[in-house]
């Protein structure tokens, strides 16, 4: 049922097809973060309560969201490879590692800017941002892992188990407001009855798909990279370098 999927386990073919995926990735995040950022930094309304600071929010949560994302995405590639002993998913793991851990440090430092003027302190122990910091270590323990061993193959089954075993924090993350009393507001845009006005919003929203196109041009980039690399001795590597 599966024979369909099987070429595009090829390692030569998915280096080309990410290779085609790249502009339109690329002008496309180019777009969504332009409209997105100048619409939410320079039009919307100031907030009544927090009046300029609020505009933290066009950065730190599409960086927060995104983080937990990536490693959503980063734990689906690593259970492959360990079931299926698929390389390339090994090579995905490897590339979206340090892009989520890029965006999980943009979603603290952010977080960490916009909590001074509004709770009047930089950091605080709180359900959400521990959690938030724990997934920072996490990206980083599987960096770690990946890059400890001479053997590459020990390399990535060490780091994807750790990247499975890590996920369970991904949901932590997302209902920590709910689960324990916190300072952290709680969700804005994916409630039912979202509590942000449309005015505010629709640039969030842009700028959510914006970052996502980005982690995808940055991860598939890395890909590219991390293909050529592992691959070095394959005939058709070398005849590209050519």
């Amino acid at each position: 049922m599966w024979k369909w999927l099987h070429p595009y386990a090829k390692a030569e073919t998915c280096y080309r097809i990410a290779g085609r995926w790249l502009p339109w990735f690329g002008v496309s995040a180019a777009l969504f973060l332009l409209v997105g950022s100048v619409w939410g930094l320079a039009f919307t309304p100031v907030d009544y309560q927090q009046g300029d600071s609020f505009r933290l929010i066009y950065f730190h949560v599409p960086a927060a969201f995104l983080s937990m994302g990536a490693y959503t995405s980063m734990a689906i590639a690593a259970f492959i490879g360990l079931v299926w002993q698929v390389r390339l998913s090994d090579y995905a793991v490897a590339a979206i590692a340090p892009v989520g851990a890029v965006f999980t440090a943009i979603a603290l430092f952010t977080g960490s800017v916009w909590g001074k003027p509004t709770w009047g302190t930089y950091w605080i122990w709180d359900a959400r941002l521990t959690t938030e910091l724990i997934l920072l270590f996490l990206y980083i323990g599987v960096i770690a892992l990946y890059n400890a061993f001479p053997d590459k193959k020990s390399g990535a089954s060490a780091a994807g188990i750790l990247a499975v075993v890590g996920v369970i924090n991904v949901p932590i993350i997302h209902f920590s407001v709910k689960w324990w009393n916190t300072l952290h507001q709680g969700s804005t845009i994916t409630r039912l009855d979202p509590t942000i006005a449309a005015s505010m919003r629709w640039p969030l929203i842009i700028n959510i798909l914006g970052f996502g196109l980005l982690l995808g041009v940055v991860t598939l980039i890395r890909f590219r990279a991390e293909i050529l690399r592992r691959e070095s001795h394959r005939p058709w590597v070398q005849e590209l370098v050519l």
